[in-house]
């Protein structure tokens, strides 16, 4: 049990590293550029974006936690945690390209490219835990949101 809380805080933190660095690209931009855009009645306020992305990735952190406790010697365990740290890196990407990069567009690719990594890392995770799989999926759906979101503001501008 004691393995698996040292696993879980990793992972938590790990993805909460990955959030914070993501956020340096955002930050860069939030407050000229995005405010700038034309965008459709129903996108959020941005201060509802940080609290929503903190607990999604302390969601993924225990989620990956979980995998990683039940033996990264084991195929299964391995590969679901590749597909994992494979969707984190383009979680960061979408980030960089749409704040960074000030790309609608291109981040429209990123994120559903984001979309069908975190359904497979959702898969590989429900062969390891259910639990696992099941903590992914408010992310998912996060996702989902967000790619709509994306592509109105590419959209409309």
């Amino acid at each position: 049990m004691k393995k698996k809380l040292v696993y879980i805080a990793i992972s938590m933190t790990v993805c909460l590293l990955i959030g914070i660095l993501a956020s340096f690209a955002t930050q860069s931009s939030v407050n000229d550029w995005y405010q700038t855009l034309n965008k459709p009645s129903f996108n959020p306020p941005n201060w509802i974006f940080g609290p929503v992305w903190g607990v999604l990735y302390i969601l993924m952190g225990v989620a990956a936690g979980i995998v990683w406790a039940k033996g990264i010697y084991h195929l299964w365990v391995k590969t679901a945690l590749y597909h994992f740290a494979f969707q984190l890196l383009f979680n960061a990407l979408w980030s960089i390209v749409f704040f960074g990069f000030q790309s609608p567009f291109w981040a429209l690719i990123v994120i559903l490219t984001l979309l069908i990594l975190i359904f497979l890392t959702i898969r590989w995770f429900k062969v390891v835990s259910k639990t696992a799989a099941v903590l992914m999926v408010p992310y998912f759906l996060w996702v989902c949101f967000a790619a709509v979101l994306n592509y109105k503001i590419w959209e409309m501008n």
